[in-house]
C-alpha cells in the first residue's frame, strides 16, 4: 500500500485516537514536516510530549494525548498565502477554524513550520498545511 500523504495520516491517527479516547496515538511513518507539528501541538498545550521510536525502517512517534483536540486535520488543496491574505483571514481559510481566535492554522513557510500568528507577527506568508481545535 502505497501511502500518498503522511502527514494526514499522522492528523487522522491523532483524530481517531482522541475521539476513542485513548491516552496515545502511534504514527508511523515518522518525517520531520510531522514532527515540525507535532512540536506545535506540544508548545500551544493540544498534545502532553511525543517520543521518536526508531524501529529500523521509517520511524514512529509516541504521541501522548491529552484530549484537547476537538478537530485536526490537513487543508486540501494546500494553498498558499500572504500576510496580507492572512492578516484579512479570507473565507477559505476562516472555515477551518471554529471561531475567530479558537484554533491554529499551521503553515509552512520560508522560516519553517509555524502557526497562522507566528506568521502574522513576523509578517511573513507560506503555505497552509494543517488546522487544529
Amino acid at each position: 500500500m502505497v501511502m500518498l500523504d503522511t502527514l494526514a495520516n499522522a492528523m487522522a491517527a491523532i483524530k481517531n485516537a482522541e475521539m476513542r479516547g485513548k491516552g496515545e496515538a502511534i504514527i508511523m511513518p515518522s518525517s520531520k514536516l510531522i514532527a515540525n507539528v507535532l512540536r506545535i501541538l506540544e508548545k500551544e498545550g493540544y498534545i502532553g510530549g511525543f517520543e521518536y521510536i526508531d524501529d529500523g525502517r521509517w520511524g514512529k512517534f509516541r504521541v501522548k494525548l491529552l484530549g484537547r483536540i476537538n478537530d485536526i486535520g490537513v487543508v486540501k488543496p494546500r494553498t498558499p498565502v500572504s500576510y496580507r491574505e492572512l492578516a484579512k483571514m479570507p473565507e477559505h481559510l476562516r472555515k477551518y477554524l471554529a471561531s475567530r481566535d479558537v484554533g491554529l492554522l499551521i503553515l509552512s513557510t520560508p522560516q519553517g513550520v509555524m502557526t497562522h500568528r507566528e506568521a502574522l507577527k513576523r509578517k511573513i506568508g507560506g503555505i497552509v498545511i494543517a488546522y487544529v481545535y
